[in-house]
């Protein structure tokens, strides 16, 4: 569901998704990511990442890990993906979107509800307190939110999120400070937006 999500948000912002980045865990190592989003015709570059449930650092956290200090990627923004997930310490979001599409200050739960929380708990997403991610963004679970984001209607969260990631992403490229599905940009490659 949350590929199908993705593919329709991607579409709907000019985004590239890797589709054989998607699968629960996630089906390649970093190296292959790597390789692909090299080979991507046009940026930006979604990646999913998924530990299947795994409270552990697993493939997906780790793979991420790598895109986030590889020289010839610039990742710019993580999608902190809710869950149900126990024995995790979370993660702090810089905002999130919640299940109606708006932006909130807090976390979100697995519903896309905001939570009294600023910390996100999910299984592919505590390797973010341990790396420098320039963009954090809650978001409850994928293409599904009590189907607020089923792909059928136009993955509407999803495409939000992205479009903020885009719009946080121009404002830091003219100079403004400011990165579970991860956007990339390939380091020396034109952008197409």
């Amino acid at each position: 569901m949350a590929f199908r999500a993705l593919r329709v948000a991607a579409r709907r912002t000019g985004c590239r998704l890797i589709s054989r980045s998607a699968g629960n865990p996630t089906p390649l190592s970093a190296i292959e990511l790597v390789q692909l989003i090299r080979k991507t015709p046009y940026d930006p570059v979604i990646v999913m990442l998924d530990d299947n449930g795994d409270g552990n650092e697993a493939g997906g956290e780790q793979a991420l890990s790598v895109l986030l200090n590889h020289p010839d990627i610039r990742v710019i923004a993580t999608l902190a993906v809710a869950s149900n997930t126990n024995r995790v310490q979370g993660v702090a979001i810089d905002f999130s979107i919640d299940a109606s599409g708006n932006r909130v200050e807090t976390a979100v739960d697995k519903d896309g509800v905001p939570c009294p929380s600023y910390v996100i708990h999910g299984d592919t997403v505590d390797i973010l307190r341990r790396v420098d991610a320039p963009l954090v963004i809650g978001i409850g679970d994928i293409g599904k939110m009590n189907g607020k984001d089923a792909p059928e209607r136009g993955a509407p969260v999803t495409t939000a999120a992205l479009e903020w990631i885009l719009l946080s992403s121009k404002s830091s490229t003219a100079g403004a400070h400011n990165e579970t599905s991860a956007m990339a940009y390939r380091v020396g490659r034109n952008k197409r937006r």
